[in-house]
């Protein structure tokens, strides 16, 4: 990012309201300057990531929603390709299933119309819309649709995109997830993302090894993170070549 590129970005993070500032408690990523109330995109790196995907994807909605409710709307055949969502799994993510709604719709245009209906639902504190595949009602105006009802309304989304490449959008950020390692090979220890911030409209991108704590309920960095923070490009994105869809 250019010095000029980057005043203006500092500029706009200085005026921004403190409280649409989003806090994961990763201090490297929230040094960047991350948003509630705005649309964020989570996608799994290769076909085999899909679990990774939604676990970081349903982790970056807890800390988002602010202590409220979660809709997580799902496409049918994304349920019927990737399982169901467990119970006991979320308790072990630290995630209340009791303040978790689960909508499952056939199409993706459902999906997109009970998505845009939600956001005006200031009771909820996020929305999870998960669409499985490539579908032409999913486009740059879409997700447009969805960032100002995000801002409008004060809920948060997160649109979770499975068997895909990423394509154009509005999002305000764009992770690209795989699962990492646990720390100890004798045990599974706390979830880990290998978490590349492909997109970030305002700030740096990078990618990093991102541990989900459920006790706390927050990200946590890790000392033997290897990958660090990646060269900034100068239109706040990150070189995404090489993250395909597999099969």
């Amino acid at each position: 990012m250019s010095q000029p590129a980057q005043l203006l970005a500092s500029l706009h993070r200085a005026f921004e309201p403190e409280g649409t500032r989003a806090v994961l408690g990763h201090g490297a990523v929230d040094g960047l300057g991350l948003r509630r109330e705005a649309l964020h995109e989570v996608y799994a790196a290769l076909a085999g990531d899909s679990a990774a995907a939604s676990g970081f994807a349903i982790a970056l909605a807890q800390r988002l929603c602010e202590g409220r409710t979660i809709l997580w709307i799902r496409q049918e055949f994304s349920a019927l390709e990737h399982g169901e969502i467990d119970g006991s799994g979320l308790l072990e993510m630290g995630i209340d299933p009791a303040k978790l709604i689960l909508l499952r719709v056939d199409h993706a245009k459902d999906a997109l119309r009970a998505a845009g209906d939600a956001l005006t639902c200031s009771g909820l504190g996020a929305v999870v819309i998960e669409i499985y595949g490539e579908h032409k009602v999913l486009d740059l105006t879409a997700t447009r649709r969805l960032t100002l009802a995000a801002a409008r309304h004060g809920v948060s989304a997160v649109l979770l995109r499975l068997g895909v490449e990423a394509d154009a959008s509005a999002a305000e950020t764009r992770w690209i997830v795989r699962p990492a390692p646990s720390a100890s090979a004798e045990d599974f220890g706390l979830p880990r993302f290998d978490a590349t911030l492909a997109r970030n409209r305002h700030g740096a991108t990078g990618r990093w090894i991102m541990e989900w704590n459920g006790d706390d309920g927050s990200f946590h960095e890790q000392a033997a993170d290897t990958f660090g923070v990646a060269a900034e490009a100068s239109d706040g994105s990150a070189d995404t070549q090489g993250w395909k869809r597999a099969g």
